[in-house]
């Protein structure tokens, strides 16, 4: 189907847009930043993803970095294909307009993939000592339950990350705001149910980059 080609190109540029961020803002850390530009880089709408849902259609809005590096004029065509009204904003961010219908199946679309992605963690071969992931509705909140010794001594700690990020997308592009989404991932020993380490998104990769 075009529209999952459309979604995973709308997953790409997302996860280019976190882990570039981060760095982009690394570069100036020679020179100081007034209270007055922090202040105005918080309300700055071109670094953000925005959800408008109206009565008959929903608006989606990718900053122009999310398209750093990529070929925008591809991505507007698929979704052209998809019947998905296209604008290029005068800031260099692109609003993608939908029906209601068309943002439920890209939604449902990308519940999918974190399904799988949930399956791939917990039956798969990448991270053997996760044994079960639950979450809630929503998808901020996730549980693993994991043999402990074993998890600590490996690199399973990285479908934590795999985790958080798709939580993360599936909660800006259903409308939750840029200054309230939110994953939580809490890890636990399977044998004894102790909560041993607790993982919060986009928290833990501002984290990385500041020690890096």
């Amino acid at each position: 189907m075009r529209s999952k080609h459309l979604l995973g190109l709308l997953m790409l540029s997302a996860f280019l847009f976190f882990t570039g961020c981060s760095s982009e803002e690394k570069k100036d850390t020679g020179t100081e930043q007034t209270s007055k530009e922090a202040d105005k880089k918080s309300e700055d709408g071109n670094e953000s993803v925005k959800v408008d849902k109206g009565l008959l259609n929903v608006g989606v809005t990718l900053p122009a970095s999310m398209f750093e590096g990529e070929d925008m004029d591809s991505s507007i065509a698929e979704a052209e294909k998809e019947g998905i009204k296209v604008t290029k904003n005068d800031d260099g961010s692109v609003t993608y307009k939908m029906s209601k219908a068309k943002h439920k199946e890209m939604m449902k679309e990308m519940e999918t993939e974190l399904q799988k992605t949930i399956a791939d963690t917990k039956n798969g071969e990448d991270y053997p000592s996760v044994k079960e992931v639950s979450h809630n509705k929503g998808y901020s909140e996730f549980t693993l339950e994991v043999e402990r010794e074993a998890y600590e001594n490996s690199f399973d700690g990285f479908a934590v990350f795999g985790l958080g990020l798709s939580g993360m997308f599936y909660q800006l592009f259903n409308g939750v705001g840029p200054e309230k989404y939110e994953v939580k991932i809490l890890v636990k020993d399977t044998s004894t149910g102790e909560v041993f380490d607790e993982v919060i998104y986009p928290d833990a990769m501002e984290e990385t980059e500041e020690e890096s």
